[in-house]
């Protein structure tokens, strides 16, 4: 027998990332909620160049970024971010309930 979801379980939203990279040819979404994953969230380009990935989140709040062809990039249209261990800046973002 399934289990039924509680009512007081929060739901995943459904979020969209992108960046612009015509000339890429390999653009993977790290972030928390893949552990920092490779393999989990590669995304596809479209054909106006935009690269796509929407991911099912549970809410709260994660940092994340695009590794473009060996190379980390920040998202473009987010300014939230944070400073990482790496002497660089993740990008945050809030899920809501």
């Amino acid at each position: 027998m399934a289990r039924k979801a509680r009512k007081d379980t929060p739901k995943r939203r459904r979020i969209e990332f992108s960046i612009e990279m015509p000339e890429a040819n390999q653009v993977i979404l790290m972030g928390d909620f893949n552990q920092w994953e490779p393999k989990t969230h590669p995304m596809r380009k479209d054909k106006n160049g935009v690269w796509r990935k929407i991911v099912m989140i549970f809410p709260g709040r994660y940092e994340y970024r695009f590794w473009v062809d060996g190379e980390w990039y920040n998202d473009p249209h987010n300014l939230m971010r944070c400073p990482n261990c790496f002497g660089s800046e993740n990008n945050v973002i809030e899920v809501v309930a």
